[in-house]
């Protein structure tokens, strides 16, 4: 009778304890889930759709040897402006996918933010503001995408410390 008693009891005990532990890992994926859909996910999303816009054509087309060969090495990064241009659209793809999933957003927003200043230095500031209608290929679009990534690092805006 006691044996019995204790066996069962032993039984229970270890089948609370897997229920515990699924119900654990069901909290964890819902709170992982949870993390990734929170309130900068749209944001993130747009941003991520951007970049991999910007960067996965150039792969395919040539467009980003071009961009180091026929820009950056005319503009004195000879004979680093292809590794360059390569390296700033593998930063987009990096960075897109970290912000789809949440994952080193900070890194990944504040090198973006970094390559877009850059941009905007290098590229698009001789050409002026507007990127359409009043002029081409101005700095109005990295100045949203710096505010947009900015947003994101600092969802509750800045705070004094």
């Amino acid at each position: 009778g006691s044996e019995m008693c204790i066996r069962d009891s032993y039984t229970l005990v270890s089948y609370a304890n897997y229920i515990r532990l699924d119900k654990s890992v069901v909290q964890h994926y819902k709170i992982n889930t949870m993390k990734v859909f929170n309130s900068t996910f749209l944001l993130r999303f747009a941003i991520s759709i951007i970049l991999l816009a910007h960067s996965i054509p150039g792969m395919f087309n040539n467009g980003i040897n071009d961009f180091g060969n026929f820009y950056l090495n005319e503009i004195g990064f000879a004979p680093l402006g292809v590794p360059i241009a390569w390296s700033i659209k593998l930063s987009h793809l990096a960075s897109a996918i970290c912000l789809i999933f949440e994952k080193y957003v900070k890194w990944a927003s504040m090198v973006t933010i970094l390559v877009l200043i850059a941009g905007i230095v290098w590229v698009h500031f001789k050409e002026g503001w507007f990127v359409v209608g009043g002029g081409r290929n101005g700095v109005e679009f990295n100045f949203i995408l710096i505010f947009a990534l900015l947003t994101i690092l600092f969802p509750d805006g800045l705070k004094k410390v």
